[in-house]
């Protein structure tokens, strides 16, 4: 986590076990079980044979199978048949020979069955409705009965009921009053008086019923059937429906409110749509099953009490009313004579083994770290938060319980609001599964390993079985053929955040996050250009000021510091320059404008030309329009970043800083003023863009440093000014109100068609390959006066942009050799051509090009029109595909101008 990135209270970390949170689990029992909330029961759970445990709903992965699939299940050598529908009969025991036929998916659960029930409006049946039937292999009649939750078009019409192993079975068993029976143990072997099958392991059974049923001329086949297969997501066993005594929580009233919060907006979800999910769960709620058999955990804090004399044990009591909560069994010896009116040596304690749902605790834990339930000062200060972010898939398991106790024990909301991020799935939007091999660890993409590491992890540290360790290695050899390149937390975490499109699903390509281990690179260059040319002209003033020493003396002086008279002068550009930088350097504004006034005394008569010009040209300088139009731009950035962080948009802000750095900064504004920064600028315009470079570059690396932690935090500490936070991470977060004078819509509508020209100038040189180190002439034809002067202040970056020797407007003449553009219905550009191309042979470069070009669009056309093309193709080869047919298409669009004007040439 600390590798992440993450910003945490490191002195409260907790472990879920500690004493602190222990006994916080066990108050909370004690508190709810005395209240009633608590209560043991014996239901169906969950069961895995392999764990010997009941296990909760999410550790139940439920696959889906189309038909017939063979599958490994732990303790059997061979794989077992599922998605198969089972059909055998049972003989009505009247012995007139009539028969129902059932199908099923678990034949050999019919141990357990205890009726056959079929829908009461079923014309088929109606006749045998409360007559019995005999079970084959035991000494048992059971009744037809009906309900209406039988399908009639399914199957045969007709269902088994077994309860004991049945999640709908026992639902219907409670409605009608039906026995339970249990024919399978924890190790999941038949149980019971079942000659033969006592004993068996229950798909063995499975196997030995099928032949058994035949035998007896009772076996109807099987046909391939769509089902669905609860798997331990732990174990791959087959989860069994288990009747088991177990400890629930009443969570009908906890339930109500968390849905009545979210309701009225106390509560918040983000994204909205999965408030569905929450009132869905929530309004459907069954109590929740909180004991497990592990061997590790919090042990239930519950103890049985047994009557040494049965016959003192009162009547009519039920084995929940045994059990007494306690915190030692001191406590529990003292709660259960008081319940009973007994003395301690009348009863005997034992507690449960049994150990409480990791949920339980979780649960608890926005008020156990603070020492609750003391009435601990952290508890106050911190009780109850703001914010959880956490998974959508816990939503209920986790974010519903804590809601549950924080409102029941608290009488308070753990938090105001819920961000649910999406799941993260491979490129190919497949769940990460080892038997895959498409885990993706965080540390190997921000480290980087090869293929020969994963194969070596995989085949070393795996606890998958040969066949799958096979499948998993051939699957890392197509999804990592060069392994994973090393890409830095800072890539990966905004690659992350780019991906937070508020969907449910994440398909995380490493070449997307390689992308943006390469934009990390282009930040670092671009900052330490940017850098380089800040420290050049802090030298060079740093030079001047060295011929000037009276302005660095302390600027506590208390008189005024008077030039030595051989000092010389600094010119009004000079002082702006210092002014502009002054955070930088010894010398302070205030110790400057005492100097500059103290000047200004000394020539009261206003006689010094160059300090009445100084005056002039700091009162009259400002920002060119390129500086102007970047700090706009960064404005138009802050206040993006600003609005998405209260939507939690994050994808919206990773797309403001990306575009901010590489197309605004790195793509225009850097390129613009490196000839301002070199012969063709004047220190005035190299002071102001120097400035605005600083102040991109804080505000800039401040918007990134949420998402890019470690780069920003280095390049921050590298900003020449004494006035910087010691760290990026306290540093205030740019808001949109101190940034928002800096914006100017005008000048920005304005670039845009000054981006349209420079491109449209590119374009045409793209299209008869003019190399960059061949500069062109350009001519606009502007029909607009306004529009004209706009375009004459934006020269110098046209001339930068567009690789041009000199741009002329609205000439008089027509430049011969020319390729036109129409750029607006008031712009047109002309490039000239002389003596750059062969004109016979650029025509026939570009018949061959449009040629190729319509090959290229075709094949992609072809490629997205395949019928698995959506599905079977990763979303980010799809995008690069639709942006190369997008460029293809406009490529070819422009050829025929091209062509013609090549003709006009010959």
């Amino acid at each position: 986590m600390k590798l992440m990135g993450s910003s945490l209270d490191w002195d409260r970390a907790c472990f879920t076990m500690d004493p602190k949170l222990s006994r916080a689990v066990t108050e909370a029992f004690l508190i709810l079980h005395d209240a009633g909330d608590i209560y043991r029961s014996e239901r169906l759970v969950h069961w895995s044979c392999t764990l010997k445990s009941a296990i909760s709903d999410i550790e139940v992965d439920k696959v889906e199978l189309t038909g017939r699939t063979p599958l490994r299940v732990p303790g059997y050598s061979n794989p077992i048949e599922f998605g198969v529908l089972a059909s055998f009969a049972y003989k009505l025991a009247d012995g007139s020979g009539d028969e129902i036929v059932v199908a099923t998916t678990r034949i050999e659960t019919l141990f357990a069955d205890v009726a056959v029930a079929v829908h009461p409006e079923d014309e088929r049946y109606k006749a045998y409705i409360g007559k019995l039937l005999v079970h084959p292999f035991c000494d048992r009649k059971i009744p037809v009965v009906a309900d209406s939750f039988v399908e009639k078009d399914f199957g045969t019409g007709a269902v088994k009921i077994s309860p004991g192993h049945d999640h709908n079975d026992y639902e219907v068993a409670q409605r009608l009053g039906l026995p339970l029976i249990t024919v399978l143990n924890e190790e999941g072997v038949i149980i019971g008086d079942y000659g033969e099958f006592t004993g068996m392991k229950r798909f063995d059974a499975r196997l030995r019923v099928t032949q058994v049923l035949t035998e007896k001329g009772l076996y109807r086949g099987t046909e391939s059937h769509a089902m669905v297969v609860p798997l331990c997501s732990r174990s791959k066993d087959i989860v069994e429906p288990l009747l088991k005594p177990q400890w629930y929580v009443r969570t009908g009233d906890m339930a109500a409110k968390a849905v009545q919060a979210v309701k009225t907006g106390e509560l918040k979800i983000i994204p909205d749509h999965h408030t569905k999910t929450w009132y869905a769960w929530l309004e459907n709620n069954r109590d929740w099953c909180i004991s497990r058999q592990l061997w590790w955990g919090h042990r239930i804090p519950a103890y049985k009490v047994t009557f040494n004399d049965p016959a003192k044990q009162p009547k009519d009591i039920t084995e929940s009313d045994l059990w007494v909560s306690a915190r030692s069994s001191d406590e529990a010896v003292s709660k259960a004579t008081a319940k009973f009116k007994v003395t301690g040596s009348e009863i005997v304690l034992k507690q449960d083994d049994d150990v409480l749902d990791t949920w339980f605790s979780s649960g608890l834990f926005p008020f156990s770290v603070f020492g609750w339930p003391d009435k601990t000062p952290e508890l106050e200060a911190f009780y109850p938060g703001e914010l959880l972010e956490t998974g959508h898939d816990i939503l209920f398991f986790w974010v519903a319980r804590m809601v549950f106790f924080g409102q029941r024990l608290l009488g308070k909301l753990p938090f105001k609001e819920v961000f649910l991020h999406p799941i993260v799935r491979d490129a190919h939007g497949r769940k990460m599964s080892k038997s895959l091999g498409n885990v993706i660890d965080p540390l190997d993409v921000v480290k980087g390993i090869s293929l020969e590491g994963l194969q070596a992890r995989l085949m070393q540290d795996s606890n998958l079985d040969p066949a799958e360790r096979e499948r998993a290695a051939e699957g890392q050899k197509r999804d990592y053929p060069q392994g994973i390149p090393e890409c830095g937390t800072d890539a990966l975490r905004f690659a992350l955040a780019s991906y937070m499109t508020q969907g449910r699903d994440i398909n995380l390509d490493i070449l997307r996050v390689q992308g943006y281990r390469f934009f990390c690179n282009k930040i670092w260059n671009a900052a330490r250009f940017s850098l380089s040319i800040v420290s050049t002209l802090l030298a060079s003033l740093d030079s001047t000021l060295a011929t000037h020493s009276y302005l660095c003396a302390s600027p506590s002086a208390q008189e005024p510091l008077e030039p030595s008279p051989d000092s010389g002068r600094l010119s009004g550009v000079d002082l702006l320059f210092h002014t502009m930088l002054s955070d930088r350097v010894t010398v302070s504004y205030t110790h400057l404008k005492r100097w500059y006034d103290h000047v200004g005394k000394l020539l009261e008569n206003k006689e010094d030309a160059v300090v009445k010009a100084a005056q002039t040209e700091v009162s009259s300088s400002k920002p060119s329009p390129m500086d102007s139009w970047i700090l706009s731009r960064l404005a138009d950035a802050v206040a993006t970043c600003n609005k998405a962080f209260a939507k939690y948009e994050f994808n919206t802000i990773t797309t403001a800083c990306y575009n901010l750095w590489l197309y605004e900064l790195c793509d225009v504004y850097l390129e613009c003023i490196k000839p301002v920064m070199g012969s063709e600028g004047s220190l005035l315009e190299k002071a102001y863009a120097a400035r605005t470079l600083l102040t991109v570059l804080n505000v800039g690396l401040r918007l990134l440093s949420p998402f890019m932690p470690f780069l920003s935090e280095e390049l921050y500490q590298r900003l020449p000014s004494p006035n910087l936070a010691p760290s990026i991470t306290v540093a205030p977060y740019p808001e949109q109100e101190e940034f928002d004078p800096l914006k100017n819509v005008s000048l920005e509508q304005d670039f845009e068609l000054i981006q349209k020209i420079y491109t449209s100038i590119r374009s045409v040189r793209s299209d008869y390959q003019v190399v960059k180190s061949q500069k062109t002439r350009v001519f606009i034809d502007c029909l607009d006066s306004r529009v004209c002067t706009m375009i004459q202040s934006f020269v110098l970056p046209i001339r930068t942009l567009a690789y041009c020797s000199e741009i002329l407007f609205n000439p008089t003449v027509a430049p011969p050799s020319c390729a036109t553009a129409v750029v607006s219905e008031k712009v047109a550009i002309r490039v000239s051509l002389e003596g750059l191309i062969k004109v016979d042979k650029e025509i026939e470069r570009l018949n061959k090009k449009e040629d190729y070009l319509k090959q290229v669009i075709s094949k992609f056309r072809d490629q997205a029109a395949a019928e698995d093309y959506e599905t079977k193709v990763p979303e980010t080869v799809r995008v690069a595909n639709a942006e190369k047919l997008k460029e293809a298409e406009g490529e070819l669009s422009r050829l025929p101008a091209a062509l013609e004007a090549l003709k006009l040439m010959q």
